[in-house]
């Protein structure tokens, strides 16, 4: 009879351990548990950035390929990387207004996308399904975009990989590119595991190229109303933006084909955008044109409860969405514009992160300029996150006008129409937050030092490449002026941070003596819009057009300040400073700084979603040995 109860006992100590480990692997998430990523080997090997890749591309009929290439046809080819061969991969060109920019300059140099399973379902590089080859335009230092994606990795944003790849077509050589990972499947498992998320690209821009986005824009169709520019003439064309008068790129608000939509309210019961604004109005003009810019649902802001009204995030899914998926976004859209319950609705940690990286970075060719583009938005169980994309006009490339606006480029502007970046202004609490990551960022990332590693890396690559964009000695003016831009930002934002330096654009007006004088250096030597698109919105030539980014600029949410100086004189903590003890606690519990990675736990702990169905298999097996030792 004893031995009975002792056997009992015993069971049911197994019994409750093998539920609770069943409960955490299946209820992971709700209890702040994260899937594991998952290493896929393509990572080690051509995303190694300690070298220059070799890709040689094998194709029948290169010649007729590159003709069509503004087409973004796919056609098959075969490609060897780093000595390895593979056969029947899908190649086509890529880009938005590169495609159109490459053929005015006369360049075959396009951008290229290969896709590995295209032909056959399931094929891969080492676990890669999608690779782009970013032909480095508009960039004079051939390194921007690879900066800032190893800057977000390197302070915990969900990046993509990149390293630089030396390419040959055929045997012969065709130029340096950028190597990126696709952000789709791959990317997917590498950063959230299998049981990965939504994913979205969201866009309204039809501006110049890009597949399935106004791909037929031609600049030449483009009315340009009573302007003198003609972008084929190389009088206003090559170097400048016709002339607009008072008129500002991020002041454009295209006009809607239904007039009797209310335009959204912001959480204080105003409207800021233009009547009959939706995320579904595309205005008539040739290729697109600025189809869409400024559409409240890019600007990720809650419109209404109807999906027809997010054309330019669902039309963009990356992941197959479902009915549930789509009313789940839009609930979590709308929680963040009433910045209520922002916990829940954001990932607040990787949100932070981004946006430090990004603002430090200055590009307004992304979703805080007058395009409202160039992100990708994660969604897993109604939180939400932004992951970067195309940085080539980063580092004051798209505005190419004036250096001390761009190195002083405002940290605490609040863009009250874009509500993922707003909420961080919201409360006091989570400015401070922002200040403190701000810090970390500054003191942690070794910016002169990547540089200096990448120009060391591809310097002898850049001299022999034969389509380069480029001379030279344009590449190292470039990189000098890089390096320079790099130093006076970081000294900018310290200053902006500790309150020596305004941080929002109407305290600057007031003092502008306080700034960094960058006077000294040309934005535009790193390479700008106005290499290819005669200037760009406020590029050379046309230093009066307003910066693009600043456009949405307005008062904070709320009632707290966006300056840098709390209300009782305290400023945050200063870059260099290890004092974490006032810092707010983050309501995920903050990153994991061993793993490089955020997550939603406050201690994450890594478990992968495949041991689910044997956890429960052994709570079942379990239950069976006990009913067999009662039996015994």
């Amino acid at each position: 009879m004893a031995a009975h109860k002792k056997t009992d006992r015993i069971c049911c100590a197994v019994l409750i351990l093998s539920v609770l480990i069943t409960v955490l692997f299946m209820n992971g998430e709700a209890l702040g548990l994260t899937a594991k990523a998952a290493a896929l080997g393509y990572e080690t090997r051509l995303f190694d950035t300690t070298k220059v890749h070799t890709i040689d591309i094998v194709m029948d009929g290169w010649d007729t390929f590159i003709d069509g290439c503004e087409d973004e046809e796919y056609a098959s080819c075969a490609v060897v990387i780093d000595g390895e061969s593979y056969k029947n991969v899908a190649i086509r060109a890529k880009g938005n207004t590169s495609l159109s920019s490459v053929r005015q300059l006369g360049s075959q140099r396009y951008s290229f996308k290969l896709e590995f399973d295209h032909y056959e379902s399931g094929k891969t590089y080492h676990g890669l399904d999608k690779l782009c080859l970013n032909n480095l335009i508009q960039d004079n230092t051939m390194m921007k975009d690879y900066l800032v994606y190893r800057l977000m990795g390197n302070f915990g944003v969900a990046s993509p990989l990149c390293s630089f790849v030396y390419i040959t077509v055929n045997g012969e050589d065709w130029g340096l590119y950028l190597a990126v990972e696709g952000v789709e499947d791959a990317f997917l498992e590498r950063n959230y595991g299998a049981n990965s998320g939504e994913l979205y690209k969201p866009d309204s821009m039809s501006f110049g190229g890009g597949r399935g986005n106004g791909k037929d824009f031609d600049m030449d169709d483009f009315d340009f109303g009573d302007t003198d520019f003609d972008p084929a003439d190389s009088e206003t064309g090559a170097g400048q933006m016709p002339d607009f008068g008072d008129f500002s790129p991020g002041d454009f608000q295209p006009p809607s084909d239904d007039t009797t939509d209310a335009p959204p309210e912001k959480p204080d019961g105003t409207t800021d955008n233009a009547p009959g604004e939706t995320g579904s109005k595309r205005p008539e003009m040739p290729g697109g044109g600025f189809g869409g810019m400024g559409s409240s649902d890019v600007k990720l802001s809650y419109i209404d409860d109807d999906p027809d009204s997010y054309a330019n995030i669902f039309d963009n899914a990356k992941t197959d969405v479902t009915e549930k998926d789509e009313a789940r976004l839009i609930e979590s859209l709308k929680m963040l514009s009433s910045y209520e319950y922002l916990e829940d609705v954001l990932d607040i940690d990787a949100v932070v992160r981004y946006f430090v990286v990004h603002n430090f970075v200055v590009n307004g060719d992304s979703y805080t300029g007058s395009m409202i583009h160039n992100y990708y938005l994660y969604e897993e169980h109604g939180r939400l996150s932004m992951l970067p994309w195309d940085y080539n006009l980063a580092f004051g490339g798209f505005q190419a006008s004036d250096a001390t606006a761009s190195v002083n480029d405002p940290i605490d502007d609040v863009l009250s129409d874009r509500p993922m970046q707003a909420w961080m202004f919201s409360s006091e609490e989570y400015t401070q937050l922002y200040h403190e990551y701000y810090a970390e960022f500054l003191q942690s990332a070794d910016i002169q030092g990547l540089i200096d590693e990448a120009y060391s890396l591809i310097a002898p690559y850049v001299e022999k490449d034969p389509t380069k964009f480029c001379t030279y000695e344009e590449f190292e003016t470039g990189v000098q002026t890089l390096k320079t831009y790099c130093t006076l930002r970081t000294e900018s934002v310290q200053g902006q941070l500790s309150g020596s330096i305004p941080s929002t654009s109407e305290a600057q007006k007031l003092d502008s003596e306080s700034l960094v004088d960058a006077s000294a250096i040309t934005v535009s030597d790193m390479g700008s819009m106005g290499n290819t698109m005669g200037g760009g919105f406020g590029g050379p030539g046309n230093g009066d057009l307003e910066p693009p980014g600043r456009s949405g600029s307005d008062d904070a949410p709320t009632a707290a300040a966006a300056e840098t100086s709390s209300q009782d004189g305290q400023t945050p903590q200063s870059p260099g400073t290890d004092d974490t003890s006032n810092r707010p606690t983050p309501p995920d519990g903050g990153p994991d700084t061993q793993s490089g990675r955020t997550g939603a736990g406050s201690a994450e702990i890594l478990l992968t979603a495949a041991c689910a169905a044997p956890a429960l298999k052994l709570f079942c097996s379990i239950c069976t040995a006990i009913q067999r030792l009662r039996r015994f």
